[in-house]
C-alpha cells in the first residue's frame, strides 16, 4: 500500500507539473507569435536561462529559429539572434522600441537615469552626459585625473599575489569617483565602496523586496548612496567654491546648458558610476589574463607602451597624443571586450503591437537582442576563438554594421572612448612596470556575466 500511495503521488506530481507547463504554453499562444516554450508559471524559463546560458540560447535557435520566444527574467520575451533584425531594433527607438532594463535594475539606479527615460527625455540626459566625457574634456580634465589616479593605484603591487579581480574593481569604482568629485573622493571612497557593490548585485536579482534578498539590500545601498552624495552637493553648495570635475560642472547652472535638478544630478552620477564600472573592470581583467596567455601579444603590447615612456622623463604623464598613439593598444581592449563577450546583449521593451520579421509582437513584451554569437561569426572574424588583436587594425571593423560590442544606435555606450581611455592607462602602467604569472587554479564563468567566482590570482614581479 505504501508503494502504491508513493507512486501514485510521484504520478500525480508529473502530472501537475505537466500541466502547469502546458497551461503556460497556451496562455501565451497568440496567432503570429514566433515558436518557443515558456517554461513555468511565474519563473519561467529563467532558472535554465541562468544555468545553462549561451547553450540554452542556442539549443532554443536549433529547435526554433533565430528567433523564438520565451519567459525569462520574469517577463514574456522575445529573443533575437538574428543579427539584421538586432540592427533594426537598436536603430530604431523612435519606432516604439524603447529599454526594456529588468524592473530591479531601473528601481536601483533610479527613475532620471538615462536607461529608464526615453524620447525627449532621453535625449536631454544623454546630451547632459555626453557634454561631460566629450573629447574636449577627456583630454584637458579627465585623462591627467586618470593618469595621477593610475600611478598611484598601481604603486607596490612587485612581490605580490593579488587578486587582479577585485583591483581592477577597484580600480574602475575609485577612477570614475576621482573625475566625479576630485577633492571628496578619498574621504567617501571607504564608505561608499562597499554600498556600491551591494547596488551592483541588486540591479542583477530578481525584484524579491524581502528581507536578506539581494534586491533589498540594493535599495538600501541607493538610498545611502543617494544621501551622501545629496550631503556632498549642499556642502559644495554652502561653500560656494567651483570644482573642475564632473560633479562641479553638473551643479554649475549658469555655464551648463543642461540644467538639471539635484535628483537628475544624483541619479547621472549612479550611472557613470554604474555603467563604467563592470565594463572598464571585467575588460581590464580579461586584457591581464588574455596577455598572461599570449606571449606574443603582449611583447608587441609592451614595445608600444615602452616607445611612450621612452619619449618621457618617469614622471611625465599620459596626454592626449599619447593615448591617440596606442594603436595596438586598442585593438587589444576590442578583441577583449570581443572574444570575452562584456555584454551578451540589450533589452527592449515594445510599447505597442509590432510586426518583426512576419512575427507579431504584443506590446509590453520584451525582446532580447541577443549579441553574444555575433562575436563568433567566422564570417566576420575569421578563427573566432583566436584572441588576435592584430585584425583591428583593420579601422573598417570598428565601423561594420554588426559591431554591437558597445551597443548600438541612439543607446550606444556614450563613454566608449572614456573607458577606452582608462583600460589603456591602466595596461600602459601595468605592463611598463611588471611582469605576473597566474597562480593557478581560478575558474572564469563567462555567464550571465563574466568572472572569476573565486577570484584571480596573480603573482606579480617587477619588470625590469
Amino acid at each position: 500500500m505504501a508503494i502504491f500511495m508513493v507512486v501514485f503521488g510521484l504520478f500525480l506530481m508529473l502530472c501537475t507539473c505537466t500541466a502547469l507547463l502546458k497551461w503556460n504554453d497556451v496562455r501565451y499562444r497568440k496567432k503570429g507569435l514566433p515558436p518557443g516554450t515558456m517554461g513555468w508559471p511565474v519563473f519561467g524559463e529563467t532558472t535554465e536561462f541562468l544555468k545553462q546560458g549561451p547553450n540554452f540560447m542556442k539549443n532554443q535557435r536549433a529547435r526554433y529559429g533565430n528567433i523564438f520566444k520565451s519567459h525569462i527574467l520574469g517577463c514574456p520575451t522575445i529573443v533575437s539572434m538574428d543579427p539584421d533584425l538586432n540592427r533594426y531594433i537598436l536603430m530604431n527607438e523612435a519606432k516604439g522600441l524603447v529599454p526594456g532594463y529588468p524592473q530591479s535594475m531601473l528601481d536601483i539606479l533610479g527613475k532620471c537615469n538615462i536607461a529608464a527615460v526615453h524620447g525627449s527625455s532621453h535625449k536631454y540626459m544623454r546630451g547632459a552626459l555626453l557634454a561631460l566625457i566629450s573629447p574636449t574634456m577627456i583630454r584637458d580634465q579627465l585623462l591627467p585625473k586618470i593618469d595621477g589616479f593610475m600611478r598611484t593605484h598601481l604603486t607596490y603591487w612587485d612581490n605580490k599575489i593579488i587578486n587582479i579581480q577585485d583591483k581592477t574593481k577597484e580600480m574602475a569604482l575609485l577612477s570614475s569617483l576621482k573625475q566625479i568629485a576630485t577633492l571628496e573622493s578619498s574621504s567617501i571612497s571607504q564608505e561608499f565602496m562597499p554600498e556600491f557593490f551591494k547596488l551592483v548585485l541588486g540591479t542583477l536579482s530578481l525584484p524579491i523586496d524581502l528581507p536578506g534578498t539581494n534586491y533589498r539590500q540594493g535599495l538600501q545601498a541607493r538610498k545611502i548612496i543617494v544621501s551622501m552624495l545629496r550631503k556632498l552637493i549642499d556642502e559644495r553648495r554652502a561653500s560656494g567654491e567651483t570644482h573642475q570635475d564632473m560633479l562641479g560642472c553638473l551643479m554649475n547652472s549658469q555655464e551648463n546648458k543642461y540644467k538639471l535638478s539635484d535628483e537628475e544630478i544624483i541619479d547621472q552620477i549612479i550611472t557613470i558610476l554604474y555603467s563604467g564600472y563592470e565594463t572598464v573592470s571585467t575588460t581590464s581583467m580579461m586584457a591581464v589574463k588574455y596577455l598572461h596567455d599570449h606571449p606574443k601579444v603582449l611583447q608587441e603590447l609592451r614595445k608600444e607602451h615602452l616607445a611612450i615612456r621612452k619619449r618621457k622623463k618617469p614622471e611625465d604623464p599620459i596626454e592626449w597624443n599619447d593615448l591617440k598613439s596606442m594603436r595596438f593598444t586598442r585593438a587589444v581592449i576590442f578583441e577583449t571586450s570581443r572574444l570575452a563577450t562584456i555584454v551578451n546583449g540589450v533589452l527592449r521593451k515594445t510599447t505597442k503591437e509590432m510586426e518583426l520579421n512576419g512575427f507579431v509582437i504584443p506590446q509590453g513584451w520584451r525582446i532580447y537582442v541577443y549579441t553574444r554569437e555575433i562575436n563568433y561569426d567566422p564570417y566576420l572574424y575569421p578563427e573566432p576563438l583566436a584572441f588576435n588583436p592584430w585584425r583591428w587594425l583593420d579601422k573598417s571593423l570598428e565601423s561594420q554594421n554588426y559591431l554591437f560590442i558597445f551597443g548600438g544606435g541612439s543607446r550606444q555606450c556614450p563613454g566608449k572612448e572614456l573607458g577606452i581611455a582608462e583600460i589603456s592607462t591602466f595596461l600602459h602602467y601595468f605592463v611598463t612596470r611588471y611582469r605576473w604569472e597566474e597562480v593557478g587554479g581560478d575558474k572564469l564563468m563567462k555567464f550571465p556575466r563574466v568572472e572569476a567566482p573565486n577570484g584571480l590570482h596573480i603573482r606579480v614581479s617587477c619588470y625590469c
